[in-house]
């Protein structure tokens, strides 16, 4: 027997490597969505910049148009995959204006505008589903607002670029120059052939400000997100942080803190050193991972492809069969939580452990000054390794120190006392140490 179910009309923008794989999974499983959603999702239109601009599905050509505007009106869910702020953000308000559900996957926008969007879905009732926009095809958002809305979450520390751990990646298995696996992950399509976004860290960034929303029901600016990129990153570093038992990740990480008495979160994105046997350790390539600490339910980690036009097309369209099933049952749409209102620290006011690579005069006395320095700039060590520099005609020795928990302010400031310190030829690099 034929169930009869009522019809969603469904609209989407964009028809890239995602938005072309989300229509023509739409139109080869409807009769299984359907099932899964309680209604019929009717492909109404497929806004496209160029109608004949090739794909990487065949999508009927009836379905395409230039004009987006009319799919708007009427539609009961639109789906937003064309990326960046605008048109992409009138569309969406006027989407939700109407009261359509909206399903998105632009981190950019919801970094950006974010609130406005919610305010909008709020004041009619619609919802914003953003699945796709902060890990690919790794299910985090919908963890972040529901299933661990109960609890408290402590931190997160996430891979969320795939450019750039696969970049890091072949540095570290492979010994190779940033340069080079850069020039291949361009050619094999993993990086833009402009990578700044990636490798300057912005994508991160942007994800890190979802992430932290979510996590700390506090809506958080992108340019309250501190960002270093990866392009400082070279092979000798690499090596020493293999030869200590670390590897260098560009992580987020979204971490709530006391800060004089009271509570605040910290969020921030840079190349930091995880132990080896950490879980995000053994992120390879150009997979995405989500390392959760929750007060009761402890640490959890969330796995997966972070990219992809097939993979981030799953995300999506459960967010469709989510937006479907709100519309079938009635009833407002589930709005955000950010609510806490927590301060956002600024990096200064960060606390970590840190490595510190030094070249030095090799003579009598040195290691004791910048004892001192360091002693003197409430930064204490916990390691301290040295190694005499091969060949140097000058008698140079290379220190790596490992620091105890210090503040970055405090950091920051002894960092350029040792440069200016006379006996400190060079500041080789600072890394953060994360997941200890």
């Amino acid at each position: 027997m034929t169930t009869e179910y009522r019809r969603l009309r469904v609209a989407l923008l964009g028809a890239g490597s995602v938005g072309s794989q989300v229509a023509a999974l739409l139109l080869q499983h409807e009769a299984e969505l359907a099932d899964r959603a309680g209604a019929h999702l009717e492909l109404v239109g497929v806004a496209v910049r160029d109608i004949d601009a090739p794909r990487d599905t065949d999508i009927p050509r009836e379905l395409l148009t230039t004009d987006a505007e009319p799919l708007l009106v009427g539609s009961d869910i639109v789906i937003e995959l064309m990326g960046g702020i605008e048109p992409a953000r009138s569309y969406l308000l006027q989407a939700l204006s109407a009261g359509a559900d909206v399903v998105t996957g632009n981190k950019a926008l919801l970094a950006t505008h974010g609130p406005a969007l919610f305010e909008a879905a709020d004041q009619v009732g619609a919802s914003v589903h953003y699945e796709a926009a902060a890990a690919g095809a790794i299910p985090i958002i919908r963890p972040l607002r529901d299933s661990l809305a109960g609890d408290r979450v402590q931190r997160i520390l996430a891979i969320v670029n795939g450019t750039t751990n696969y970049i890091l990646d072949r540095m570290d298995l492979e010994g190779a120059d940033y340069a080079d696996v850069l020039a291949d992950a361009q050619r094999l399509g993993y990086a833009e052939a402009d990578p700044t976004a990636d490798v300057e860290g912005y994508d991160a960034a942007q994800k890190a400000a979802i992430l932290a929303s979510l996590a700390f029901h506090t809506a958080v600016p992108l340019d309250a997100v501190h960002r270093e990129g990866i392009t400082s990153v070279d092979a000798p570093l690499i090596e020493a942080a293999r030869k200590a038992g670390y590897v260098v990740k560009l992580l987020a990480v979204c971490e709530r803190r006391t800060d004089d008495g009271r509570e605040a979160i910290s969020v921030r994105v840079h190349p930091a050193l995880v132990r080896r046997d950490h879980p995000l350790a053994s992120v390879h390539g150009a997979n995405n991972a989500v390392f959760v600490q929750a007060e009761a339910a402890g640490d959890l980690m969330f796995y997966g492809a972070g990219a992809g036009g097939v993979q981030t097309a799953s995300a999506v369209l459960g967010d469709l069969v989510s937006a479907a099933r709100r519309h079938i049952a009635g009833g407002i749409g589930v709005g955000e939580s950010t609510r806490a209102n927590l301060p956002i620290l600024p990096i200064g006011r960060a606390t970590t452990r840190y490595q510190i690579t030094l070249e030095v005069d090799d003579r009598p006395g040195v290691l004791a000054t910048v004892a001192g320095i360091l002693a003197d700039g409430r930064v204490s060590i916990a390691t301290v390794e040295q190694t005499i520099i091969p060949g140097d005609e000058q008698a140079r020795a290379r220190l790596v120190i490992g620091t105890h928990t210090a503040l970055e302010q405090d950091l920051g400031e002894t960092v350029q006392r040792l440069a200016s310190s006379g006996v400190v030829y060079r500041v080789v690099s600072v890394l953060r140490m994360e997941g200890d």
